[in-house]
């Protein structure tokens, strides 16, 4: 949501985790995905659906900014700039059905996604703390248990290993400005601060993106088969992409016809969902929620209403 206004202009997290062994069926899924309310008012809630479109709720119904930026098992991870300034972000999480929200403690976040580690217990954010540059891992009552130093002037998104040892995320040797070189790319780097290493290299000589565009837009570390997949400007669309970690098998996901936008993985690894323009690469903007089957590579739209609806993780209903 950080890049909305952008990325109108331009155009974990279920994932990030263990990887499953079972494979449920996506019935015992909802989808949890951000949906602009009122333009005017400035106001995003998270709403959740089944898998097929079904049954949309509104699960967080409160005036300001709410946005899921991952979920683990049944609990959905959001900001909210609820009881505070505007755009002042706090960690809240609810379930599927927003039955129950409960604020997460913790410093004051920046507008990126976020992941989980050791069953959904400790979770690393962006925070906002003057003096300090780091992601925080926190707990679930928002103790600080590490910081994660990075080394570059840009940081953000940040998604664990698997096994939680490493983090990959998006970063870059300048800062977000204009004129200096800013360029997102993947980077990794342990938990430890130890072995950075970029993963990601954007084209040369495709000038198709934006200063501000996503290069490499915000990463997913899918466990069942330790790939990481991202979304990336290129030759005048936004298509999802995955690489290995040792930044080898660099494979396109989507086709040209469809610009993509954020994304996450079901816990199995057998279905995708993210946004995407239905309007078309030359149409009028309007994002909605698409799944895709990996194996096959077959696409459905689930959303099909004129509202702005993005970022969408899986949930597990009880």
């Amino acid at each position: 949501m950080k890049k909305n206004n952008i990325y109108i202009v331009l155009l974990v997290l279920f994932g990030c985790q263990s990887p499953s062994n079972e494979e449920p069926e996506t019935n015992n899924y909802r989808i949890a995905y951000n949906v602009w309310t009122d333009q005017q008012g400035d106001n995003y809630e998270v709403f959740s659906m089944k898998t097929d479109g079904s049954d949309a709720k509104n699960i967080t119904n409160l005036l300001g900014v709410e946005w899921t930026y991952s979920a683990y098992g049944s609990d959905v991870l959001y900001i909210s700039d609820k009881d505070t300034c505007a755009r002042c972000y706090f960690l809240y999480s609810t379930d599927a059905y927003g039955t129950e929200h409960s604020k997460i403690g913790g410093p004051q976040l920046k507008d990126s996604w976020m992941s989980t580690r050791k069953g959904g217990e400790e979770i690393i954010v962006n925070p906002i703390v003057k003096g300090d540059s780091a992601f925080y891992i926190i707990d679930r009552q928002g103790a600080l248990v590490q910081k994660v130093y990075t080394g570059l002037p840009y940081f953000s998104d940040p998604c664990f290993s698997p096994d939680g040892s490493e983090i990959v995320f998006r970063g870059s040797e300048k800062r977000f400005r204009p004129n200096i070189g800013y360029q997102d790319e993947l980077y990794i780097v342990g938990v430890d601060g130890s072995n950075l290493r970029q993963l990601t290299y954007y084209p040369e000589g495709d000038t198709t993106a934006d200063w501000y565009s996503y290069h490499a837009g915000p990463p997913f570390w899918e466990p069942n088969r330790n790939i990481i997949t991202y979304h990336s400007k290129q030759q005048g669309g936004s298509y999802l992409f995955q690489i290995n970690p040792d930044g080898s098998g660099l494979k396109k996901l989507t086709p040209d016809s469809i610009t993509i936008g954020w994304h996450s993985w079901s816990p199995d690894g057998s279905m995708i969902t993210f946004d995407a323009n239905s309007g078309g690469r030359e149409g009028k903007m309007n994002f909605d929620i698409f799944t895709m089957n990996y194996e096959s590579g077959d696409i459905t739209q689930v959303t099909t209403d004129t509202l702005f609806e993005q970022a969408p993780v899986f949930v597990e209903v009880k």
